[in-house]
């Protein structure tokens, strides 16, 4: 059955249903009718005789007042025909017990049989001095009305259930035009063309509600092929650099006789973008990591202030070189459940960041802040430009194109932050220089 279409599926079940249905309502409709057609025919009964009850009563004789298909005899007690309709021969038409039984009061009984008539029959007898009066009529026009009654349901049912499961194959196929207008489009949309939508219809129902599903589905397919191809360009950009780079001094050093400091500086220059090439390296792949939800965080109580010790010893003596102080601030030890490698590579960025575009003494913070510890890097610098600040902890993004590192630093520090659970930002201080942090819960 599976293996059916739904628009056959539909009809048929669209079939069976309304089968059911023209069933139910046809036995409810000739039960009903039936019923009325028999309680008509009681009352007809009661009113004939009534009406002859009167007139033997009076004397007069039931001889004569048979019509078509009614008739009418006095019986007496012991059981003989006083007075009848000719049509009745003088036959009894009640048993010696339903005779007794109609002496009490007013009695119906159906005969299978009317005498002298091959048809059945519906009696009412009742008591007239010390007589029985039985009144009678055959059942031939209830019987012929609900033998017409009975066809109609058995021709007309079959050709009204035809044209009903007809209309509902072809209320299906419209119902279900729409899906296949976004199946034959869906085949049509590719990896180069998921700037296509499907068609939705402007009913808001159902199957509008799975067009646009489909199509936000596709926004989202579209948008994550985009992030990844961006990523995939700066990243090939990124690489390039210090790849030729590299070459250029492994084709240096091998094209002439070269003394033994020239050969050691391009092995030094070589060596300096090797490390690069591994950093670059490393901050994708923790990207790519985070990116697939697979970022493992090896997870522990972690003093904060510890944390920031280490980095601030780690970039003592590039402080040193530089001329430019390196302080912390800490008025207590906060303590997060943390990964303590991630936050010590996230605390580096941003002191190395602070280095590369800041000016100045650089502050390491670390404070509670609610249910939160923020670690945060001020510097005495220009600050971030306006336009930088949406972008900053975007990859491969600089402040000036022209500007240093990879663009991966702030990125790092972000995806580490969420990681956590927590956030990271940044602003440029009243006072100048900028602010960059990293919010982690506790």
């Amino acid at each position: 059955m599976s293996r059916v279409p739904i628009r056959v599926r539909l009809t048929l079940f669209f079939a069976v249903a309304m089968a059911i249905v023209l069933t139910a309502v046809g036995l409810f409709v000739y039960t009903r009718v039936a019923s009325d057609l028999d309680r008509a025919f009681d009352k007809d009964l009661r009113s004939r005789a009534q009406a002859l009850s009167a007139l033997v009563q009076g004397g007069g004789s039931v001889h004569t007042t048979g019509t078509v298909g009614s008739f009418a005899e006095i019986v007496t007690r012991d059981a003989r025909v006083a007075d009848a309709t000719p049509d009745l021969r003088g036959q009894l038409l009640l048993s010696p017990p339903q005779l007794a039984l109609a002496g009490n009061g007013p009695r119906f009984f159906d005969l299978s049989r009317i005498p002298g008539q091959d048809e059945s029959g519906r009696l009412l007898a009742l008591p007239v001095r010390d007589r029985v009066l039985v009144v009678g009529a055959t059942l031939e026009h209830r019987n012929d009305t609900l033998t017409s009654l009975q066809a109609a349901f058995l021709l007309g049912g079959p050709v009204a259930l035809l044209l009903m499961s007809i209309g509902g194959y072809m209320l299906a196929g419209a119902a279900l035009r729409p899906i296949e207008s976004m199946r034959r489009r869906a085949t049509e949309i590719s990896s180069t063309s998921l700037h296509e939508r499907l068609p939705v219809p402007p009913a808001d129902d159902e199957v509008s509600r799975l067009g646009r599903t489909l199509n936000e589905m596709l926004a989202r397919l579209e948008d994550g092929l985009d992030r990844e191809r961006r990523f995939v360009a700066d990243a090939s950009h990124e690489l390039r650099t210090p790849l030729a780079t590299l070459r250029a001094e492994l084709e240096l050093a091998l094209r002439r006789s070269r003394t033994t400091k020239e050969f050691e500086n391009s092995i030094r220059s070589a060596a300096e973008e090797t490390d690069r090439l591994s950093r670059i390296a490393d901050d994708l792949l923790i990207l790519a990591r985070a990116e697939q939800g697979t970022l493992a965080l090896r997870a522990e109580p972690t003093d904060l202030v510890d944390v920031v010790e280490k980095v601030r010893d780690r970039f003592g003596a590039r402080a040193e070189l530089e001329g430019r102080p390196l302080r912390m601030e800490a008025d207590e030890a906060p303590v997060a459940t943390v990964d303590r490698l991630r936050v010590e590579q996230a605390l580096g960025n941003l002191v190395d960041n602070a280095f590369e575009h800041g000016r100045g003494p650089i502050t390491i913070t670390a404070g509670r802040h609610n249910s939160s510890v923020e670690l945060h890097v001020l510097d005495e610098g220009p600050g971030l430009p306006p336009e930088f600040r949406e972008l900053a902890f975007k990859a491969f993004t600089r402040a000036t194109p022209s500007g240093n590192g990879s663009g991966l630093g702030l990125a790092i520090v972000e995806t580490i932050a969420r990681a956590h659970d927590g956030s990271a930002g940044a602003k440029t201080r009243p006072d100048g220089g900028a602010d960059v942090w990293i919010r982690l819960p506790l």
